[in-house]
């Protein structure tokens, strides 16, 4: 018997059904994790028509053939099922609004297919992704005919029909073909991740970025298999349609570090069911011989990624940034990193170093405590002992060991002065926040290092910490509150330019812009990306400088200068240096003079040999047009 259209549609749900649960039955195998399932059905429709087209946009023309291919597909194949209705087998009008949406889907289908053919672009994946475009063509054809032979004539039978029916269900079996062997595996995987997210708090505009901890006490501490994520984010793995965003903007894959971060997911995926990846490589990466499995180990020569890819991030998230699923790239990768270096010892020789100086000396530099001060010494800035009080709690960090970046400090000290602030600093008692140390993996060594930071500021009463380090910002404000499963310590946490810009705006600060060569903002990661602060360092810019350029990578979308994540100190290979592609974007936009607001950012950029654009800490800056004023 020749089957009818919803009788075809009806076959296509069950079967992508049965292949949805295959995919479930491997992410089973995952850890548990607290779902929100209520909370997280509601918002999927938000979550896909406004957070995930909102990224999907920023591509051009993307939106458009998502929008047309998913639409009409999903419309029409839905207006068929219910053609089992005996009233509107009948109805025209029916018929005319299948045929209408099969069109639309016929349209986004030929936008798929323009975007391989005749040359695909080097970031999107082949093999089978060329075959996508073909089955919707087919199957939405063969649909488009019936529909139409069902509005003029009044038989169910016919060549046209016969035609019809060969075309939906030859269209259908490919596409629940490709929606088993991989390609089409995003559309249920990634409604499940969406619904199930491990950072719900990012979608609606919001940002959550600080790594979650680890009970140091669990048998199994980070990642080693595919069985020790939790099960939404194996989800997640599969939910990646390889559209290669993630890789355009990956500032270790643009400097030739072993890593990309569309090839590190599809390594993940690779790992749980197996397959071949038909994408960009890592550059330069070894080849890896896994052949997959639930249980067996991720990282190594005989797994699906290798080593050296694992190393080479600087955890800047960009990638996250600018996926349409919403995939937590940075949060797989430190998960894995902790499975290597607490379960196994195994961290690159220069971050084992780094490491170990931390937990012997409290700070990277390995210097005496109380040297981290002696750069503002000649200022007499006030030390807060335990017991005393004070308003502002200025944070130093781990670049006021370096002699250039205590220049920038100085500069915000005498900022804060002219404005009557009543500030103090920790002395030898500052110790190490210990942000390179969880992004390294060694959740230990950070835990050891925040109880020490915790104690230390207990034991002193001020109303918020100011620091002009975006790193120890971050993990201040907003993962020393998730300590000891959320009892940690909190409290009001600024980067210096936000207190600048609220003392420019105050009028305790007053301003003359001066003249001078073009002046462009470089973005910190952990400032920008990971705490959506991007619009204050630029009005005191503004303010402070007569001409200001941008980037073309700029804000969210910044690039970074390759100084987090610990790639510093981890002897990472590499074609070029992420910080010469960053300075040759500035020379770029014609600037002459790069703002920064991270120490890490400073000595990143001003490693840079040749003529290169002048770099200033912002509070430089500053600070020159208010004794201009």
């Amino acid at each position: 018997m020749i089957l009818t259209a919803a009788g075809l549609a009806w076959v296509l749900c069950v079967g992508a059904l049965l292949v949805a649960g295959r995919y479930v039955m491997g992410w089973r195998q995952g850890r548990p994790a607290v779902i929100d399932w209520q909370a997280g059905l509601a918002a999927l429709p938000r979550r896909y028509l406004k957070d995930v087209h909102d990224v999907v946009e920023r591509r051009p023309g993307a939106g458009r053939m998502h929008a047309l291919t998913a639409g009409g597909l999903m419309a029409s194949v839905a207006l068929a099922l219910l053609g089992v209705l005996p009233f509107l087998q009948a109805s025209r009008l029916y018929w005319g609004c299948v045929a209408l949406f099969s069109v639309v889907g016929l349209a986004g289908a030929v936008l798929v297919w323009r975007r391989r053919w005749p040359h695909k672009p080097s970031f999107l994946s082949g093999g089978l992704f060329y075959a996508i475009a073909p089955a919707i063509l087919c199957c939405l054809g063969g649909l488009w005919f019936l529909a139409v032979w069902a509005v003029v004539s009044d038989t169910q039978t016919g060549p046209v029909v016969w035609v019809g029916q060969v075309m939906t269900g030859a269209g259908g079996a490919a596409l629940l073909w490709l929606l088993g062997a991989g390609p089409l595996k995003h559309a249920f995987s990634g409604a499940t991740w969406l619904v199930t997210h491990t950072r719900p708090g990012r979608f609606g505009g919001g940002r959550d970025t600080a790594l979650r901890g680890i009970a140091l006490d669990a048998p199994m501490l980070g990642c080693i298999a595919p069985v020790d994520f939790s099960w939404n984010v194996l989800a997640s793995f599969d939910a990646c349609i390889q559209c290669g965003r993630c890789e355009q903007v990956c500032p270790a894959f643009a400097a030739g570090q072993r890593l990309n971060p569309k090839a590190l997911i599809q390594g993940m995926a690779h790992a749980m069911h197996g397959g071949v990846y038909t994408g960009t490589p890592a550059p330069g990466a070894p080849a890896v011989t896994g052949q997959g499995g639930m249980s067996q180990a991720i990282v190594g020569e005989a797994g699906s990624i290798h080593p050296e890819t694992l190393w080479a991030c600087t955890t800047c998230r960009a990638c996250v940034e600018e996926c349409p699923m919403m995939i937590e790239h940075v949060d797989t990768i430190v998960d894995l990193r902790r499975g290597q270096a607490l379960m196994h010892g195994a961290v690159r020789p220069g971050a084992a170093t780094a490491l170990r100086v931390l937990r012997d000396k409290g700070n990277l530099a390995g210097r005496a405590p109380a040297e981290r001060a002696e750069g503002l010494a000649m200022l007499d800035v006030p030390v807060l002992a335990e017991g005393e009080e004070t308003d502002i709690l200025l944070w130093l960090g781990e670049g006021a060991f370096d002699r250039r970046y205590s220049q920038s400090l100085q500069a915000l000290v005498k900022l804060m002065r002219h404005a009557g602030l009543r500030f103090a600093i920790l002395g030898e008692a500052e110790t190490d926040c210990g942000d390179l140390a969880r992004r390294l993996g060694d959740e230990a060594t950070f835990q050891m290092l925040a109880a020490d930071v915790v104690t230390t500021l207990s034991r002193r009463r001020f109303n918020r910490i100011v620091t002009a380090d975006p790193h120890a910002f971050h993990v201040l404000a907003n993962e020393y509150p998730h300590l000891n499963d959320g009892r940690g310590a909190s409290w009001m946490v600024q980067h210096h330019t936000t207190l600048l810009d609220e003392l420019v705006q105050a009028g305790r600060l007053r301003l003359t812009a001066r003249a001078g060569a073009p002046v462009a903002w470089h973005d910190p990661c952990y400032l920008g990306r990971y705490n959506g602060q991007t619009e204050a360092p630029r009005r005191l810019l503004a303010g402070a400088c007569q001409t200001v350029v941008e980037m073309e990578r700029h804000g969210l979308q910044a690039m970074c200068c390759g100084g987090g994540g610990g790639n510093p100190v981890s002897d990472v290979d590499a074609r070029e240096r992420i910080p010469d592609l960053r300075m040759a974007q500035a020379r770029q936009a014609g600037a002459a003079v790069v703002a920064v607001g991270c120490p890490g950012c400073t000595a990143m950029l001003e490693g840079v040999v040749g003529e290169q654009p002048q770099v200033r800490d912002i509070a430089e800056l500053v600070l020159a047009a208010v004794e201009e004023a």
